[in-house]
């Protein structure tokens, strides 16, 4: 057996002491790394959680002074006395599980910003290359903003429609493009359908002014027009009545806000002079007050013998 050179042989405890010094040379090493860059990461790590909290904490008080600001308005009362609850359109449950969505959404994106700012920065701490991750998500993130610019401009709407409560499922109100009632809101588009049943989908951000219906109050404008020779004091008298007695009328009565106001002449044109009556009623049942206060003030007229404008003449028929 050749014998082996002693120098390029390293006996067993030269082996160990080897071992040794590897072990010291990475302990040192971690310990300044922790030091360093690993104090960096936690503090990194610290400050997003704090981040985080914060935020989540702000959209919790934001919430609930929404919530709160409901629950106010929802105990208003009208000049009788009557809740208005349903009147404002602002139905607490409604309104408050509309605003605890949206805050639930809020804290997810602040989270997952939060989350991604934070890894970005460990990242860069650690020593991982940045700079080709950053530009191809700067490139990506240019062309997709470009393309859904409408998109986000959508969702800002919406959210800010669900805060503040502009309208909701059941409302009828009117978006410039379309009236009808609404059936969905989501954070994209408000669905609709009008009055002939044609299905509306009007994207959030398209949105420039919004007429809502089904809120605060509704006006029962009532015209009446009667012949220019009937005394106008006698006319007003009966209006009058008719108006006290429709607003004492149990049917009624609880769809009205105040008792009719005989406004007075509005108009004389020709042989007709027009009277004006209105009535302030709940929200959606100004079309019904109309229609009846027009029919008994109709009957009432007939019943004192007033007349109403003269007819205009027929044309002769021409030949046939």
């Amino acid at each position: 057996m050749p014998v082996t050179d002693a120098t390029t042989v390293l006996s067993l405890p030269d082996l160990a002491a080897l071992d040794t010094q590897v072990v010291v040379g990475v302990v040192e090493a971690a310990q300044a790394w922790l030091l360093t860059d690993g104090l960096r990461v936690l503090a990194t790590i610290l400050i997003a959680l704090v981040a985080r909290w914060a935020l989540h904490r702000l959209i919790g008080r934001t919430v609930a002074t929404m919530t709160s600001r409901s629950s106010e308005r929802t105990r208003e009362t009208d000049a009788r006395g009557n809740v208005l609850a349903t009147t404002i359109g602002l139905a607490g449950e409604r309104h408050r599980s509309r605003v605890q969505t949206v805050g639930s959404l809020l804290r997810s994106i602040s989270t997952f910003v939060i989350g991604v700012v934070a890894a970005l920065t460990i990242m860069g701490l650690i020593g991982l290359p940045l700079g080709p991750l950053l530009a191809s998500a700067g490139v990506g993130g240019v062309a997709i903003g470009f393309g859904a610019q409408s998109l986000v401009k959508d969702f800002l709407s919406g959210i800010f429609m669900i805060f503040e409560d502009q309208y909701g499922v059941g409302d009828v109100v009117d978006t410039g493009e379309a009236i009808g009632t609404v059936e969905e809101v989501t954070l994209r588009i408000t669905r609709l359908r009008d009055f002939d049943g044609v299905v509306w989908y009007v994207r959030n951000g398209e949105i420039i002014r919004i007429g809502n219906r089904s809120q605060g109050y509704g006006a029962a404008w009532v015209e009446m027009p009667v012949s220019y020779r009937e005394d106008i004091s006698r006319v007003l008298e009966v209006v009058r009545e008719v108006c006290g007695t429709f607003a004492v009328d149990p049917e009624w009565e609880p769809k009205l806000i105040e008792a009719p106001t005989v406004l007075g002449v509005d108009s004389i044109a020709g042989q007709t002079v027009t009277v004006k009556v209105l009535a302030k009623t709940l929200a959606g049942e100004n079309f019904a007050v109309q229609r009846e206060l027009r029919a008994r003030i109709k009957a009432a007229f007939d019943a004192n013998d007033i007349q109403g404008p003269p007819l205009p003449p027929f044309a002769p028929a021409g030949p046939r």
